[in-house]
């Protein structure tokens, strides 16, 4: 479907306004199917026709805000269970291992994963501790999801999933220990979900709760934003990380090359942890008089 320029950019300041992120060039090829939905939706047969119609002034609260409506349709929700297993899979081999003989005394650990989308990296989280809890019984377990995507978050805290969606990185032994089967698809199980909350939450604005997190997963969201972007996101993700804490990034995706906040975290792939400036000032903090 072709459409103009300007009709691009309107649509491309609308996102970023909203959101922070960029819609490049190289993403063009999916706007027409990614708002293929809103068209059927309001009976638009164009790009250039949606944009005669958005009004983004109007209050983002309201619902049926049709700007609301192309930015949700825009935002990439692409995930599955334990996505990237190599990656993941350092969480419960090294990463929580650390953290637990970290906290003994406090027996609790709170982990932040920052665009969660559909609630699937979440959800392997808590299959982890569920499959561990003898492991960690007496803990006070919270893993908080967040992603700026209300339609996200909603199926997130329902967590029902299609059969396609609950394949997607689980095998059939995983997928019967942790589901029950429900007329419309997959129902992940209370026990596995009690560990779990999620909140609509944009990662622009100050982190979601005041207390550090011991573990914060920011995997494959800063890819859309630009440098500016990026650089304040770090800045927010540092400032909600515990001293001794870790972040994990995407696979391939890297932080020491673009924020002095976060330094490498050894030799594991995608770990990092504050950088010695971040670390110091949350010292700082810390010893300043109430």
């Amino acid at each position: 479907m072709e459409f103009s320029e300007a009709s691009y950019q309107i649509i491309a300041e609308l996102l970023a306004a909203r959101t922070g992120q960029q819609l490049t060039d190289n993403r063009k090829w999916r706007l027409t199917s990614a708002l293929s939905g809103v068209f059927r939706e309001h009976g638009i047969s164009n790009i250039d026709q949606l944009v005669c119609l958005l009004d983004a002034s109007s209050d983002p609260s309201q619902p049926g805000n049709l700007a609301n409506e192309v930015v949700e349709a825009l935002l990439n929700n692409e995930t599955y269970f334990f996505r990237d297993k190599p990656t993941f899979d350092q969480i419960p081999q090294e990463i929580l291992p650390i953290l637990r003989e970290r906290r003994a005394r406090l027996r609790r650990l709170s982990i932040w994963c920052a665009g969660c989308s559909t609630g699937q990296e979440a959800h392997s989280l808590a299959m982890l501790f569920d499959e561990q809890k003898d492991l960690w019984a007496g803990w006070s377990i919270e893993i908080l999801g967040t992603d700026i995507s209300k339609k996200a978050i909603r199926t997130a805290k329902n967590g029902l999933y299609s059969q396609f969606e609950v394949q997607r990185g689980l095998g059939v032994t995983e997928m019967l220990c942790h589901f029950d089967e429900a007329p419309d698809g997959w129902q992940l199980r209370d026990n596995v979900k009690r560990f779990s909350r999620f909140e609509q939450h944009n990662l622009l604005t100050p982190p979601p709760r005041r207390g550090k997190f011991d573990l914060i997963l920011c995997r494959n969201v800063l890819l859309y934003f630009d440098a500016e972007t990026r650089s304040l996101i770090f800045n927010r993700l540092a400032s909600a990380l515990a001293g001794d804490g870790y972040l994990m990034l995407g696979a391939g995706e890297t932080a020491s090359a673009r924020t002095s906040a976060f330094a490498p975290s050894g030799k594991r792939a995608s770990i990092f942890e504050l950088g010695g400036a971040a670390k110091a000032n949350q010292h700082e903090v810390a010893l300043a008089p109430l």
